[in-house]
């Protein structure tokens, strides 16, 4: 039986939150971007699908649909269960904290420790955010770290750089949508390779980092994403022995380098045991993102 045949009974917004839920739950759909469950992902693109505010559900659970909006949010359901898309390229946006980008296929979907840092203006370890002046988002994606740099340091001027100029044009998009077209400049670059000359107060790389093994079992949503976003050599490395390699020439003294490893923290260790990483604490976890000053390297 198709489910999605017999959907006549489905009148309100908790009806089809339900039924949401447990098509979600019956395809046994991977989360992660943007939901960590089946319930947060339904109540999601239900809303949104709406028009709705996002964080008011309550108020809504009774309303009835009308017909074509039934048929809208059917329709988002079919599609996230059928070709397992990731929910941000059914509503071409993400959210990091408070802030919403605009995504699409070209991009992978943010979710980067880095954001939560620089929601906290990397403190302790920037004193004055008014005093950076220089900033290099390396690997920007869809601009959206750039862009919190920008926010986070008001004096500075924005590197944005990535090698895929498909990434970049939906960095474009943000960058015009924050307003922020005269601090951020996008440079079409492999990591360091245009930026000869350039240098910086901060680094920050959320670089791919999947390993080859991880790559090759990944869920079909995450599959759906880039995959010059996704994998980087056997151990997922090959990105970040690239910026460790070259940083220190590209930082100004006191500056920072800041990175993303994912689950990747004992390798790299193990790579660079003369290296003193230090481990940025997050919400999700303190194993994921290292720190280093340029008189570190």
């Amino acid at each position: 039986m198709n489910h999605f045949d017999d959907t006549e009974s489905l009148i309100t917004v908790r009806d089809w939150l339900r039924f949401a839920v447990s098509r979600f739950s019956e395809a046994k759909l991977c989360f992660g971007h943007g939901s960590d469950n089946a319930f947060d992902e339904a109540a999601y693109l239900i809303l949104h699908t709406l028009h709705l505010p996002l964080d008011r559900l309550d108020p809504f659970l009774d309303a009835s649909l009308t017909h074509g909006e039934s048929e809208q949010v059917q329709a988002v359901i079919e599609r996230r269960v059928k070709e397992r898309v990731p929910a941000a390229y059914l509503t071409h946006e993400a959210w990091l904290g408070e802030h919403r980008f605009y995504v699409d296929e070209r991009v992978i979907v943010p979710r980067s420790f880095i954001a939560e840092l620089l929601h906290e203006n990397l403190a302790p370890w920037i004193e004055h955010p008014d005093e950076v002046t220089s900033v290099l988002d390396l690997c920007t994606g869809s601009g959206c770290l750039a862009i919190l740099a920008a926010l986070a340091f008001p004096n500075a001027q924005i590197d944005a750089v990535d090698l895929s100029k498909d990434a970049l044009e939906v960095a474009a998009r943000n960058i015009d949508d924050y307003k922020l077209q005269d601090r951020i400049e996008r440079i079409t670059s492999d990591l360091f390779t245009a930026l000869k000359g350039r240098t910086y107060d901060v680094i920050v790389s959320n670089p791919p980092y999947v390993n080859a093994e991880s790559v090759a079992d990944l869920p079909q949503e995450y599959q759906a994403e880039p995959s010059l976003a996704l994998g980087s050599g056997k151990d997922g490395l090959d990105a970040s022995r690239q910026i460790l390699a070259k940083a220190k020439s590209h930082l100004n003294p006191g500056g920072l380098l800041v990175v993303e490893i994912g689950h990747n923290r004992d390798v790299l260790e193990a790579a660079y045991p003369a290296l003193p990483f230090t481990w940025l604490d997050t919400e999700s976890g303190d194993q994921f993102v290292f720190m280093l000053r340029r008189e570190d390297f």
